[in-house]
């Protein structure tokens, strides 16, 4: 793309949302993830819901085929969408969509969930898999 295409109106978070922001300093945190790589990785997946845990955070020996989290098991939808559903958050908001013509909804992650396995039936009665 180029600038041009790029260009367009920017908008910068209110107040509200920076002072619920999950990477208060992202200095801070780029600085701990380089210091000990492993460690922080380890840190921050600790977050996820995982099915397995991993035996190991990094496996290098195959340089460059590295192998991150071996022997874990996630699911990422899971953990965007679907942990929410069984707690208080069921009805917080998940997504703001507003289409180019103004138009405009919002989800909750339980509306979300079942738009979702909605979308994902239709996907099965097409025969993916």
């Amino acid at each position: 793309m180029s600038a041009k295409q790029l260009s367009g109106d920017v908008f910068h978070p209110s107040e509200e949302v920076l002072r619920h922001e999950h990477v208060k300093n992202w200095e801070e945190m780029a600085a701990a993830a380089e210091k000990d790589l492993e460690g922080f990785s380890a840190k921050e997946a600790n977050e996820l819901h995982w099915f397995e845990h991993w035996d190991k955070v990094l496996d290098d020996s195959k340089k460059p085929f590295y192998k991150w989290f071996v022997g874990g098991k996630v699911n990422i939808v899971y953990n965007c969408l679907d942990r929410h559903c069984t707690t208080a958050r069921r009805n917080k908001l998940a997504l703001l969509w507003e289409g180019e013509k103004g138009e405009f909804r919002s989800f909750s992650y339980f509306a979300l969930r079942r738009e979702v396995c909605r979308f994902a039936n239709v996907l099965k009665s097409l025969g993916v898999q």
